[in-house]
């Protein structure tokens, strides 16, 4: 059962780089992420000489920028990953983004390797702003890009910094080695991602759809390996849609005044009976054709018991109790079949014998493909019955689907079979989000896949504490988008 908790819950001081710079790399934050380092890069490890070196140095001074968002302030980041990308031989541009309600300076990284021209070309998008760290709860500062024991740890290893640099390398690799495409590979790595990418990957695909240059595919963040064991096969999970979020903010009002006379006709206790409500509303099970293929797929590994039912899940879950109980005690199976919501900000009064005129709360509700954010916020409004209750939509958008019948699943099904004898490869629903909508909505067919092999401990890192990658995962993860890329689109055209 392990497996299948790992598959739907995320089916997802050695070596150190030396950059010559203003500041010294032991400055504090503030100044390691000025927007004026003069980076220079004569002395970045080689990638032809040790890739490994080259992978866990880099991204160590990546992780050195805080782009804690919000607000963000991606800009110095990009400047230094195009920096890099230059000095490795390639094309490569900063490219200027919204800045947001901060005013923080943005923008994306874009590097090109070019191919023959003879297809349409594939994107490998990352994101350059990470979620909050407190650095007390870490065992290292998480903004220090620590490197040791065969790991870079900090904020960002993961989600998405680590991704950043796998692609960097894998361009920078095609052209050392010559490796000429029939396919250009193109490098984006967005600011905004973590707030919902308006200002990252949605501008760009706004304002400059003129530097993906036509692409047909595109791989990002959201699936990666399980590995195997002695009884089961390397599970390759590739992310075909996902979720949507449907992030709001509840007001409520009331009578304002002192806490000793407050009353229940209060904000608060508005804004409570209001919550609570929510708490209790009990979604429908609904499984999408993309979740029902996705356990047809497992349904062979299954336990005994439960294999006829990940081989027909709709009808099982609408049919059998006992199977429906059994799918559902599990928290990430059960948010493939149900919209989910979860109270996440709570404010009310600044002073303890203030009773406040407002309250709020925020909510992050995640919705399966095909239901709209404002039907849902018209079932809460009914839910709440309360007419001093106003909720209001802070972020939503429809994800999409990518279809499996591509010349890149295939090409990840053969790279899949030659890495790991046996290997599965897994479309997978997800009930996070990325940015890939932003691309579906260009027609452009957007997986989620990184190849690497993460185990528990490390996944909990992701948007949690102490997150790492392990050196031999970035370049297993850069020698393996190779493959890809070249079961794709072919060596030398």
């Amino acid at each position: 059962m392990r497996v299948f908790a790992l598959v739907s819950a995320r089916l997802g001081l050695c070596l150190v780089l030396v950059v010559a710079c203003a500041a010294p790399l032991g400055a504090p934050k503030s100044d390691r992420a000025g927007l004026s380092w003069p980076w220079r890069t004569a002395k970045l490890p080689d990638p032809g000489v040790d890739l490994r070196a080259a992978a866990g140095g880099i991204l160590s001074e990546a992780i050195r920028f805080d782009t804690t968002n919000p607000p963000g302030a991606e800009r110095p980041l990009a400047e230094f990953l195009v920096a890099v990308a230059t000095r490795l031989g390639l094309e490569s541009r900063v490219v200027a983004t919204p800045p947001g309600a901060s005013g923080a300076e943005r923008a994306a990284a874009w590097a090109l390797r070019r191919g023959q021209g003879s297809k349409r070309p594939v994107v490998l998008l990352s994101h350059l702003d990470v979620v909050p760290a407190e650095p007390a709860e870490w065992t290292v500062d998480p903004f220090e890009g620590v490197v040791g024991g065969g790991f870079v740890v900090g904020r960002g290893a993961l989600d998405a910094k680590g991704i950043a640099i796998v692609h960097l390398l894998t361009l920078a690799e095609l052209e050392r080695r010559d490796i000429r495409l029939s396919r250009d590979v193109i490098l984006l790595a967005v600011p905004d991602e973590e707030a919902g990418g308006r200002h990252g990957s949605g501008a760009i695909v706004r304002d400059r759809p003129e530097l993906l240059r036509g692409a047909e595919f595109l791989l990002t963040e959201g699936g990666g390996i399980v590995a195997g064991t002695t009884e089961t096969p390397e599970l390759w999970g590739v992310t075909v849609t996902e979720k949507s979020p449907c992030w709001l903010e509840l007001r409520a009002r009331g009578l304002a005044g002192h806490g000793a006379s407050a009353a229940g006709r209060g904000a608060v206790p508005r804004l409570v009976r209001a919550l609570d409500r929510i708490r209790r509303l009990e979604a429908e099970v609904r499984v999408i054709p993309e979740v029902e293929r996705m356990f047809q797929e497992l349904a062979s590994l299954a336990p005994t018991a439960d294999r006829a039912g990940y081989a027909s899940l709709a009808r099982t879950l609408a049919t059998d109790p006992d199977f429906r109980e059994r799918f559902l005690a599990e928290p990430g199976r059960a948010s493939l079949v149900r919209d989910t919501v979860a109270i996440t900000v709570l404010e009310g009064s600044p002073s303890v014998n203030i009773a406040p005129a407002m309250a709020r709360a925020r909510l992050d509700a995640r919705l399966l493909p095909g239901r709209g954010c404002p039907d849902f916020v018209v079932e809460l409004h009914d839910a709440v019955d309360d007419p001093e209750i106003e909720i209001e939509i802070l972020l939503a958008f429809e994800a999409g689907a990518s279809s499996i019948d591509s010349e890149l699943f295939a090409a990840i099904r053969r790279s899949a079979a030659r890495r790991s004898e046996g290997a599965r490869v897994i479309p997978r629903v997800i009930s996070g989000f990325t940015d890939a909508h932003y691309f579906r909505e260009l027609g452009i067919t957007s997986y989620g896949f990184v190849p690497r092999r993460l185990r528990p401990i490390e996944t909990r890192g992701i948007h949690g504490v102490n997150e790492r990658i392990s050196l031999d995962n970035l370049v297993y993860g850069v020698e393996t988008l190779i493959e890809i890329l070249i079961e794709l689109a072919g060596r030398n055209g």
